[in-house]
């Protein structure tokens, strides 16, 4: 994924800074970016419960009282033993969990789950949004183009997506990733579990069902991000830099696409040419975006429904899935969206949807500001 788990909580940067928790998105240089002029990214910015997701199923993330030992690896020691036990060196693990910028786990609370509402995507139908979406689209042609030529997907979808993700990068998130995947990838952590199902608890009651339910939403964001957590470590040497300074959004997503690093490894396109692939490029942007795409299936006579599909891979939400689909439609065709006024999408059914790991599905209780790419101006308006 480029995943999601979708946007995804209570910390939520709005729908045009970054999304995430529902979904299942650094401190490299960008040798370009992906230009729109006059949109102020923050004037649209909205509440959001926040891609990676839920995976498509909300998850608020709040400091919980597990103790910090002095010997436990700063409360990391579960998920420590785990990385040197699948051979990543331990004296790496160590020096990583025990740097004074990896803060200790406290716990992390989740929730069961929850659908992202369609009202959160409202903002990209604004006529100014939607000519500054398809400014984007104009003047980012060639890398849109050339990725639409080798992957087969619409510059048009694209142009969505990294829209609907960063603002067309310009808002790509300011959060330490491997620590935010790394408290994801803590939830199942016995102490952490006990603390919420005591959490659920009706006074100091357990219903046996809904222990279950918290156990077994806890192997699910364990099974989903520990993953990334082991990914972010390559990520951080393909990309020369240590993994402390990785930084996006609030659930670990990074780049203009927001990929998690599993994403990155698999989908990561070097349209550049230089034998490095930067998702804070525009053609790297572009061309992985499209890439991720195509390769869940995304193919030139694909129906409509298949469409759907696709980018539920790489969202875990349909209210996602209609605002992409909306707004590349209005960016090839400018009526579509007026003939349903801005912020009442057409509702489509929800089909039943195939059994997959969510990409972004968290996002912590406490604002966290979002970074505006720095290489990135925005023109005056005419």
């Amino acid at each position: 994924m480029a995943a999601s788990p979708a946007a995804r909580a209570a910390d939520t940067p709005c729908a045009l800074r970054r999304r995430h928790v529902w979904r299942w998105r650094h401190t490299t240089h960008a040798r370009g970016s992906l230009r729109c002029r006059d949109f102020d990214g923050t004037a649209l910015a909205l509440p959001r419960m926040t891609r990676a997701g839920a995976l498509v199923v909300l998850t608020l993330l709040a400091p919980v009282s597990v103790a910090v030992a002095g010997d436990d690896e700063r409360g990391w020691k579960y998920l420590v033993d785990r990385l040197v036990a699948n051979g990543v060196p331990r004296t790496r693990v160590t020096a990583v969990f025990s740097d004074p910028r990896m803060e200790p786990f406290t716990g992390v609370q989740f929730s069961m789950g929850g659908k992202e509402p369609r009202r959160l995507y409202r903002a990209f139908f604004r006529p100014s949004t939607v000519a500054a979406a398809r400014r984007c689209r104009d003047e980012n042609a060639a890398s849109l183009t050339s990725a639409e030529r080798t992957y087969g997907v619409p510059a048009s979808v694209v142009t969505a997506i990294l829209f609907v993700e960063t603002s067309c990068g310009r808002n790509t998130g300011s959060s330490p990733m491997l620590y935010r995947l790394a408290r994801l990838a803590m939830a199942n952590e016995p102490a952490n579990v006990a603390d919420n199902i005591e959490r659920f608890a009706r006074h100091g009651d357990v219903d046996p069902r809904v222990e279950r339910r918290v156990r077994a939403r806890a192997r699910e964001l364990e099974d989903t991000f520990y993953p990334e957590v082991r990914a972010a470590f390559e990520v951080a040497d393909r990309m020369g830099v240590h993994p402390l300074s990785l930084r996006g959004s609030a659930s670990g997503a990074i780049g203009f696409p927001q990929f998690l690093p599993t994403s990155y490894l698999k989908y990561g396109a070097d349209a550049g040419g230089d034998g490095r692939v930067d998702l804070f490029d525009a053609a790297d942007a572009a061309a992985s975006c499209a890439n991720y795409l195509a390769g869940n299936g995304w193919r030139p006579g694909l129906s409509a429904a298949g469409h759907r599909d696709v980018i539920w891979r790489y969202n875990h939400s349909d209210a996602y899935i209609d605002a992409v689909l909306t707004l590349a439609r209005e960016i090839d065709h400018p009526a579509s969206v007026r003939k349903n006024a801005p912020g009442r999408m057409v509702k489509v059914a929800a089909r039943h949807r195939p059994s997959v790991k969510a990409r972004r599905v968290a996002t912590p209780c406490k604002r966290t500001p979002t970074r505006r790419a720095p290489q990135l101006q925005a023109s005056a308006r005419p």
